[in-house]
């Protein structure tokens, strides 16, 4: 093998392994609250909110979120698909089933990140993280039906778990015929979440 493909292989795999460490470390920062660390895994000119950049905006902003909803919270971090862009890019999905003490009751969360990653001076950062939404609700409470997001206290609401996805839509709206059905290729190696994605726009998602 030439060299030079060589250390991109390696280079990869590097990459690939901070990234795949990035959701582990989010978690485990954010439940302990060190919310230095859960900041350090963004970059300095982060965008938070529509006008605001930066950590310090960041820290605030994460502060005020933990400090007057939850009391704990459990993060636990499941299946993580990583696709690369170019040698410092990178795109994935990450599964998150989460846990909240939220004043009398004990919610219950399962949602999925979009992420896109950057590297930036040899390290990887999020760039962002798109929350989707399943459900969130009472241990108690299974969220049968519709507006699966049931926090204590407020509106029940939908939380966009399917809006990055096509797919949905048109499994229930393309009922099969009797025929055998069409089937697509497979996605390239590289390139199973941007199959998937079908182009489709990121939606407003509700975060709070």
């Amino acid at each position: 093998m030439h060299d030079m493909a060589l250390l991109d292989r390696l280079d990869r795999l590097e990459s690939l392994e901070q990234i795949r460490q990035l959701p582990a470390k989010y978690a485990l920062a954010l439940d302990m609250r060190d919310l230095d660390a859960w900041t350090g895994l963004f970059p300095e000119d982060v965008v938070v909110g529509k006008e605001q950049i930066g950590r310090a905006h960041l820290k605030r902003w994460i502060d005020d979120t933990l400090r007057n909803q939850f009391t704990v919270t459990s993060h636990h971090i499941g299946g993580h698909i990583i696709e690369f862009k170019d040698a410092d890019h990178a795109c994935g999905v990450v599964y998150s089933k989460n846990e909240h003490e939220t004043g009398p009751e004990w919610v219950i969360m399962q949602m999925l990140y979009w992420d896109d990653y950057e590297r930036i001076d040899g390290r990887w950062y999020f760039r962002r993280r798109l929350p989707c939404y399943l459900y969130a609700t009472d241990l108690n409470k299974p969220p049968i039906g519709d507006k699966k997001m049931r926090w204590p206290g407020r509106e029940l609401y939908e939380g966009s778990w399917h809006e990055l996805w096509p797919s949905w839509k048109e499994f229930w709206h393309n009922k099969p015929s009797d025929s055998l059905p069409d089937v697509a290729a497979p996605a390239p190696l590289d390139a199973f979440l941007e199959s998937m994605r079908r182009g489709s726009a990121v939606p407003k998602i509700r975060t709070r």
